[in-house]
């Protein structure tokens, strides 16, 4: 038999009420959609954890792929379709003037320098001033640098150093996505130069700081959108969060510093 409550009430109050958030549950799953996102392997920690909170607050799942900077440009502008591409500012920029991704939506969020690391154990030499860091390249056996952004700007700090042609036969380059810090780990070079993002908190390898000031560039990191997402409102709400006060605690813990 069930019980009724008073006024002919079959179920009690607390009873529907659990039955509504339970239909209000199953109503926003329903209406869920997932957004897809290109990124770069230096904004990975911080943005798959700012991604967690922007499912819990949306219902929407985030579906990551991730690249090299360089890598991401190529694909989308080969014509890969994602809701949120994200990539280096200036590649943004180059891939708005191109049509692939929407006008005015570029969402800088995150910013990182250039740094330096070995692999773990061996001794630490100084890179902590920019003739310091001439000897250190100098005497090093090998040295790692990028395929993107930082590689670049590591080769032209090089020519001015005066030191390019020296150092030419010791450079390891891989493609564009590879993590320099797993090749300081498995010991194929001595001396390695990326992201500080990619290295800092890296296993088998030790950090040993930023480049000098006079020599350091920051690589801005920006989301745009395609113009051919899927889902731009959930896109775009996924961009917002990247660039909220809430996603700040996530971009400070991986050494990059928030717009």
């Amino acid at each position: 038999m069930i019980a009724t409550t008073k006024g002919g009430d079959v179920w009690p109050s607390f009873v529907r009420k659990l039955i509504a958030s339970v239909l209000c549950v199953v109503a926003g799953l329903a209406g869920a959609v997932d957004v897809r996102v290109l990124a770069p392997n230096a904004v990975k920690e911080s943005i798959a954890a700012i991604a967690g909170r922007y499912e819990l607050a949306s219902g929407n799942r985030v579906v990551f792929a991730w690249a090299g900077t360089e890598s991401i440009t190529k694909r989308v502008s080969e014509g890969e379709v994602f809701d949120v591409v994200v990539n280096a500012a200036q590649n943004i920029d180059s891939l708005v003037a191109e049509g692939r991704l929407v006008s005015g939506s570029r969402t800088d969020f995150a910013r990182s320098a250039i740094g330096v690391a070995v692999q773990a154990g061996l001794p630490h030499p100084d890179v902590a001033t920019v003739d310091a860091l001439r000897q250190t390249v100098l005497k090093a056996n090998s040295i790692a640098i990028s395929s993107g952004t930082s590689g670049r700007h590591v080769a032209d700090v090089f020519q001015r150093l005066g030191i390019a042609n020296q150092v030419k036969n010791k450079i390891r380059q891989p493609p564009s996505g590879s993590q320099i810090a797993e090749l300081l780990a498995r010991g194929e070079a001595e001396l390695g130069f990326q992201q500080v993002s990619e290295l800092l908190h890296a296993s088998g390898v030790d950090f040993l700081g930023p480049l000098p000031t006079e020599i350091q560039l920051y690589t801005i990191y920006s989301a745009g959108l395609h113009a051919s997402a899927s889902a731009p409102e959930a896109a775009r709400g996924f961009m917002k969060t990247l660039a909220s006060p809430d996603a700040v605690e996530e971009i400070k813990k991986t050494g990059m510093e928030s717009m």
